[in-house]
């Protein structure tokens, strides 16, 4: 683990964090009354689902690349086309304006599926990380838990505030960054890695 580790994580934290921000957003404006407890148990469960599903999708991989070891050099090409089909995706809805869907209510049941919807992504990122040991994937899946928390704290503090006028910005900026951290992987893993 070192510094680029670190700041990749942020920005995968970031950029997963988009649409539970934009769904925030939606959640902001929907309780505008929303009190503080409120508030931490909507961001934790967005928090949650962003931890538990990149390690649920590194479990799967690793546990192939360990079997496989010729699996392993196609890594970085299935984080490549992973990111940028979901940032591609992001970007597509943002740009076509469906990003900041009207949640259906924000009881437990619309809560917990607003968690699901907004971190499938995460899975997939899950797999780009198999080449992480253990402890980086633990590490990882706690800064993007981490960061998705203080986001969605944000967005839903915003979302009382100023309604869901940032919720395609949002978007389209995950998008990018979903892209751009494919990329990296990719440069990283065929060309310098």
């Amino acid at each position: 683990m070192n510094v680029v580790f670190f700041f990749n994580s942020i920005l995968l934290g970031v950029g997963l964090a988009m649409d539970a921000f934009s769904v925030s957003l939606a959640n902001g404006l929907n309780e505008p009354r929303m009190k503080r407890a409120r508030e931490c148990v909507i961001a934790g469960t967005f928090a949650l689902f962003q931890f538990l599903m990149p390690l649920l999708g590194w479990l799967c991989v690793h546990t192939l690349v360990e079997r496989f070891a010729a699996f392993e050099r196609f890594v970085p090409w299935i984080a490549l086309v992973l990111l940028l089909y979901i940032g591609g995706s992001m970007l597509r809805e943002a740009l076509r304006g469906g990003a900041a869907e009207e949640p259906s209510g924000v009881g437990v049941g619309a809560l917990l599926l607003q968690g699901v919807a907004t971190s499938i992504d995460a899975l997939s990122v899950g797999f780009t990380i198999a080449s992480y040991g253990l402890t980086e994937a633990l590490v990882c899946a706690l800064i993007i838990a981490v960061v998705t928390f203080g986001v969605c704290m944000g967005g839903l503090r915003i979302g009382r505030v100023m309604g869901t006028r940032l919720a395609g910005k949002a978007s389209i900026l995950g998008g990018v960054i979903l892209i751009l951290i494919g990329l990296e992987i990719f440069i990283k893993g065929v060309w310098i890695g």
